[in-house]
């Protein structure tokens, strides 16, 4: 059974949630500690499969800065994290490039593309 403690960022509550593995739910798990109905979900996903969007920055040519902030476009799981940087760091764009272009597309088969945060 999985278990674990949760602080949720859904709402500015902040609920420390505790959250057991129940096999008599009909969501597998029990959530307590949580003042509204949106934190459970969240609590859930926490403790079986956390995600996060992933900021970092890529090489730029051809412009007066350095870097290009991108970020990616949806949350990658964070045991992924790692993986996704190194991949990250070995690209690099020339100008011009806009808000919102696609650098890097489906980025280790998350679902998630990195985009550029940044028009240059």
């Amino acid at each position: 059974m999985e278990k674990g403690i949760v602080t949720c960022t859904i709402c500015p509550i902040g609920c420390s949630m505790e959250v057991i593995g129940a096999r008599s739910s009909d969501l597998g798990y029990l959530v307590k500690g949580n003042r509204c109905n949106r934190g459970i979900e969240y609590a859930i996903a926490e403790v079986t499969n956390p995600t996060r969007i992933l900021t970092s920055t890529v090489r730029l040519n051809n412009a007066n800065l350095r870097r290009l902030p991108v970020r990616t476009d949806k949350p990658v799981p964070k045991n992924l994290m790692l993986d996704c940087m190194k991949v990250i760091n070995l690209v690099e764009v020339d100008t011009p490039i806009a808000l919102g272009t696609i650098i890097i597309e489906d980025i280790l088969s998350t679902g998630a593309n990195v985009i550029s945060s940044r028009t240059v």
